[in-house]
């Protein structure tokens, strides 16, 4: 199923029909749908999709060689191998001097571990012949960091030659729902919860079958298609997982400051695996969003970016004994269903963040925010009454949310809860409008309801309607 990536789809077609040579970056992590995007965007093109593997460079270039002239002089008409990097590169500008080529080379990385040369060679063949041709050269890699360095980095023999680069993210809820329509409300964001937004974790999604179901045959049993998954991913992204594994599962575990990360993982020298991390897009680093130098607070916290490998982390690799035991079902019962809620409540944050900013762009709030994000109190991170979960900024306005994944209604005492918290925080934003909203999973009590109606600056977001928004 291919769902939705609208804007990454007009943006290449913009850049297809720029008239010039282009050089388009696409990069992301594993399984984040980047392959299926781009044979989308070539249907109908002429267009040359070349994806390299972790082979010598020989073959590699005997494989593009081929599919070179495959559609030069038509699929199995000529052999021949070129001779060097150079005169492939040269052939396709030659192809493409006056009319548009597009070329794409889906895991580029493993092309510049098979010839670290490459990079200056297509550097240099850019420069003299390929920018004044019709082509559009799209390099893809998933090894995020590699690509930062080797193709986008100042120090990249490519860096400046690039026309576009962009960022592949995973779905975000609204469109991630799509995989499985037939759900309640309620397990919607529970399956976004364990699922995320890849798509390729998605598409497993048996939506005929209940999600307690999906998960014990998707994820916790032996052999399954995520059963291994994010064992199988890191260790092709890095060399020594052992200590990042550890790192990851004390983040996933509810530590998020440095001294917490280090007494969970065992070890102390956790900054270098904390860095490449987030290079790769596995771990960020957020920060109150009041702060106007994120990079210098003290405020930070390290969150786990994706949804599946919080949950893999959290209850697949800690059960993995009794899981090679075929015990899916104990391990559900006692590990999973009672604290799937809970876990869920962390996305609900998330995805009313998403939700804030998408209807913020459709002018659907009392004001279009610059910035949405957390906020908290120094050294008073797990104290309730110093948290706020959401807060929208503008120059004008400031709203701050609450979202309960709670299976009451929120009454009137969460409001005031807000109101008390909000003092602190009001403090950093002097001079705003105020507004308090109130997200619920199960709705409001009737006196929250009629104060709201009495109120301008109360608005309450009830799940069941934010759902399909």
């Amino acid at each position: 199923m291919f769902v939705n990536r609208i804007s990454e789809l007009d943006l290449l077609e913009k850049h297809n029909k720029s008239g010039r040579a282009e050089l388009f970056v696409l990069y992301g992590r594993r399984r984040v749908g980047k392959t299926e995007l781009l044979a989308h965007f070539c249907q109908g093109k002429r267009h040359i999709f070349f994806v390299a593997d972790q082979v010598p460079e020989q073959i590699l270039r005997a494989n593009l060689s081929k599919a070179v002239n495959d559609v030069i002089f038509g699929a199995g008409q000529v052999g021949a191998v070129y001779n060097t990097w150079d005169d492939l590169l040269n052939t396709l500008a030659k192809q493409a001097q006056s009319e548009r080529l597009v070329i794409v080379l889906d895991e580029f990385p493993y092309l510049i571990a098979a010839d670290p040369s490459l990079s200056s060679i297509l550097q240099r063949t850019w420069d003299h012949s390929l920018k004044n041709s019709q082509i559009m050269l799209i390099l893809n890699g998933s090894y995020i960091g590699m690509m930062e360095e080797t193709v986008l980095g100042y120090k990249a023999p490519l860096y400046g030659r690039r026309t576009a680069q962009y960022l592949l993210e995973p779905l975000e809820f609204v469109d991630a729902q799509q995989f499985f329509t037939s759900y309640s409300a309620d397990d919607r964001l529970r399956a976004y919860a364990v699922y995320g937004g890849t798509p390729a974790y998605l598409q497993t999604i048996q939506p005929e079958q209940s999600l307690q179901t999906n998960i014990l045959d998707g994820i916790l049993t032996r052999g399954a298609a995520l059963y291994d998954e994010v064992r199988f991913v890191l260790q092709q992204e890095l060399r020594e997982p052992r200590n990042y594994f550890a790192v990851l599962q004390a983040i996933a575990s509810g530590n998020t400051r440095q001294n917490e990360i280090k007494q969970a993982a065992g070890f102390e020298n956790i900054a270098p695996y904390l860095e490449t991390l987030q290079q790769l897009h596995l771990v960020e680093r957020v920060v109150p969003v009041t702060e106007t130098q994120p990079h210098k607070s003290r405020r930070g916290v390290y969150r786990l970016k994706d949804n599946f490998l919080r949950f893999w982390f959290r209850f697949v690799l800690p059960n993995h004994s009794q899981l090679e035991r075929g015990a899916k079902e104990v391990v559900f019962d006692t590990a999973i269903s009672p604290d799937l809620d809970a876990f869920t409540s962390t996305v609900f944050e998330q995805v009313c963040r998403q939700y804030f900013w998408r209807n913020g762009l459709k002018g659907k709030l009392p004001f279009q925010p610059k910035q949405i994000g957390g906020w908290w109190q120094a050294c008073l991170l797990r104290q309730a009454n110093q948290e706020i979960d959401l807060v929208l900024l503008n120059d004008i306005y400031t709203m701050l949310v609450e979202c309960k994944w709670s299976r009451r209604p929120l009454g009137v005492d969460i409001l005031e809860q807000l109101e008390g918290k909000s003092k602190a925080l009001l403090k950093e934003v002097n001079g705003q409008t105020v507004l308090f909203g109130l997200c619920s999973r199960s709705g409001f009590t009737d006196r929250m309801m009629e104060l709201a109606k009495n109120r301008k600056d109360v608005i309450l977001y009830d799940w069941k309607n934010m759902v399909d928004e």
